[in-house]
């Protein structure tokens, strides 16, 4: 029967393999026109394996009316034949990527759900051949997806979910993928087919923080203090829809009253922009309307550089008619959902590497870049490695509009984690000027393209969470 797989479909041999086995098993060489070069080579992961560390946050974390805890960072190791491996690391959000799961279990159990995803996307490309880790991740996402729609007991499942429950395989595979081919930079592995997306280099990016519901008063002050500009405000607090309105706009009050008098050298008006994150609890396109209205009364509209995610996907309200540039971040799964999306009036897309997977992520920044829509690089709360696996995309796309010539991205994990200055010890490239933001920006210099920001490098820490008895050359 193995000898015989090219002629039967991927899909129905898994789903037969399956019933035979309960468990999902190696399958055909992919081939797809995402290819770098005929001469790539085809590579067969022959050994896989997880784990997961619990890292603790400073304090309960919110959005989209509810808090986190914790945050899970997994670690996923695959090697070839040829004895290369790849090591990638995943920051789950559960509520994130799909908030009913995170509201029908235990926060511990939604979080274990989503590793039992990546695990079974682990046994699943045991064995598999494939050309670029674009091609790896189009052979299984269908059957991943649909694998987290019966583990979580949920058929309305986010795509989102089962995507963020694969970044860490699709960065192992990325890295796997250098290795065999001999690839040193991040310039090197991008399929020609995305790469007009990604063809600057600024020597800058915008560091956004993130400014939370509980976020005190007096640190959002002192962040504008250590040179932080671009201002990531989390809107659409807990309660009834009036309720969260009229939170919101106390919280907007609040905050411009405290900073909106601030100047920045890096913006055009020398203003500081706002950023808001609704995470679609703005229910209706009239209460958006309200706050913004509110925004006028106080002086903070013309500040408004960007609303994130303001309507609830399912809604799919037009919003041509809203002057402030909107961007989709969740409800932009992949590049077809981020083309609607276009098509319904959005002006910016939130790009997330490190949520969705790099392998989307192209897909996704290419369609933007087709249509003139510019792109940004939202964070996850994620470690200080996957900051990096952001920052390569950040670093190339075009420069955000009302930026001195420079990309944007956010992080806010050293805001958030207990342990940010043990995890930073983690990165390959600890002491790197690079890898630090200095005045509210990263200052990107040869060496860091050079070393494309470590992400090609596997953190000690980590590999020894993962190491298998079998060798390796890397």
């Amino acid at each position: 029967m193995i000898n015989n797989l090219t002629s039967i479909s991927r899909r129905a041999f898994v789903r037969s393999s399956s019933l035979v086995t309960g468990s999902l098993v190696a399958a055909p060489l992919i081939n797809s026109c995402a290819a770098q070069s005929n001469q790539d080579k085809e590579i067969t992961i022959s050994h896989v394996n997880s784990n997961f560390e619990r890292e603790p946050l400073i304090r309960p974390f919110g959005f989209k009316g509810g808090y986190m805890t914790e945050i899970w960072q997994t670690v996923s190791l695959i090697a070839s034949e040829s004895g290369n491996r790849g090591l990638g690391l995943d920051t789950q959000n559960v509520l994130w990527s799909d908030a009913s799961v995170f509201g029908s279990n235990s926060e511990a159990a939604g979080n274990a759900l989503m590793y039992a995803i990546t695990e079974r996307a682990m046994q699943m490309v045991k064995g598999m051949k494939f050309t670029t880790p674009v091609d790896l991740q189009e052979a299984i996402l269908e059957d991943v997806y649909a694998y987290a729609q019966r583990v979580t007991s949920n058929p309305d499942l986010r795509m989102t979910f089962a995507l963020n429950a694969l970044v860490g395989l699709d960065n192992a595979a990325w890295m796997l993928y250098a290795h065999e081919n001999g690839y040193d930079n991040f310039d090197q592995l991008i399929p020609k087919a995305y790469r007009p997306a990604l063809s600057d280099k600024h020597e800058k990016v915008a560091s956004i923080p993130l400014m939370a519901y509980n976020i005190p008063i007096d640190e959002i002050k002192e962040a504008v203090d250590q040179g932080y500009f671009f201002m990531k405000i989390k809107i659409g607090q807990p309660g009834t829809q009036e309720e969260m309105l009229e939170k919101d706009k106390a919280r907007l009050s609040a905050i411009h009253k405290a900073i909106g008098d601030k100047n920045t050298k890096h913006t055009k008006d020398g203003k500081l922009p706002y950023y808001f994150d609704a995470n679609g609890r703005y229910e209706k396109k009239e209460t958006l309307l309200r706050l913004l209205d509110h925004a006028k009364k106080i002086g903070a509209y013309e500040q408004l550089a960007v609303i994130e995610e303001p309507f609830p996907e399912h809604a799919e309200i037009d919003v041509h008619d809203i002057e402030i540039r909107l961007a989709a971040d969740e409800s932009a799964h992949t590049d077809k959902d981020a083309l609607e999306r276009i098509e319904m009036g959005y002006k910016a897309i939130a790009l997330k590497a490190i949520a969705k997977t790099m392998s989307m992520t192209l897909k996704i920044a290419q369609v933007a870049h087709d249509h003139n829509v510019p792109c940004f690089c939202a964070d996850l709360t994620v470690n200080p490695i996957l900051v990096e696996w952001n920052k390569v995309v950040a670093a190339r796309l075009s420069a955000f509009p009302g930026l001195g010539g420079m990309g944007l991205m956010e992080t806010n994990g050293h805001q958030n984690y207990r342990n940010w200055e043990t995890m930073s010890t983690y990165h390959p490239e600890p002491h790197a000027t690079w890898a630090k933001t200095v005045d509210g920006v990263f200052n990107l210099n040869r060496d860091y393209y050079r070393k494309s920001g470590g992400i090609l490098e596997a953190s000690g820490h980590y590999l020894n969470l993962v190491l298998p008895p079998f060798k390796t050359k890397k």
